[in-house]
């Protein structure tokens, strides 16, 4: 679990699956991250992170506001095989959007991915039209290093930027969100 001036991350808990429904369920939501779920393939998607969690020791984080106990998103560290990196992916429910809720959980999802996984690079898999995510992934100093496909299928029908950075720049910029 971390915590930061507004937030806890911590692994997914079932009480959680009714918001991230929600968030797949809504069109504009999940148009950059695989579209529209129905509530069973939401539940199944779901799943991947406490999976991930049990098998690797690390994924994305549920991100829960303090003060509400509210369910907002999801940050962290995601690799699936064959992924094209050490990704700091993100998913936030609508109604979290434009609170800074996605740079203030990466600030801390990033600094957890390099100093406990040790990890000495990471990147963002953004959707092209997604400007939104374009956007926190630059105020975190990422900066656009090539297009690319997701693996496996189908997700490899998908083009995406990949954004990033490595450990040292990380160090560098955190010292200016400081």
């Amino acid at each position: 679990m971390i915590e930061t001036a507004r937030l806890v991350l911590r692994p997914p808990q079932l009480g959680d699956f009714e918001r991230y429904a929600e968030l797949f369920a809504d069109e504009e939501a999940s148009r950059h991250i695989g579209g529209q779920l129905p509530r069973g393939a939401a539940w199944r998607r779901f799943l991947q992170m406490p999976g991930a969690w049990a098998l690797q020791g690390f994924a994305m984080f549920s991100v829960v506001e303090k003060a509400s106990g509210q369910w907002l998103g999801q940050m962290g560290p995601w690799r699936p095989e064959g992924w094209p990196g050490n990704e700091i992916g993100y998913a936030f429910h609508p109604q979290a959007w434009g609170r800074g809720y996605a740079l203030e959980s990466a600030v801390a999802a990033i600094d957890w991915a390099f100093d406990t996984l040790g990890w000495d690079d990471i990147i963002h898999c953004i959707s092209p039209a997604n400007l939104a995510s374009k956007k926190v992934a630059q105020r975190l100093g990422s900066t656009l290093l090539r297009e690319g496909r997701l693996l496996p299928p189908p997700s490899d029908e998908v083009d995406v930027e990949l954004w990033g950075q490595s450990r040292p720049q990380w160090r560098e910029h955190r010292r200016r969100l400081a």
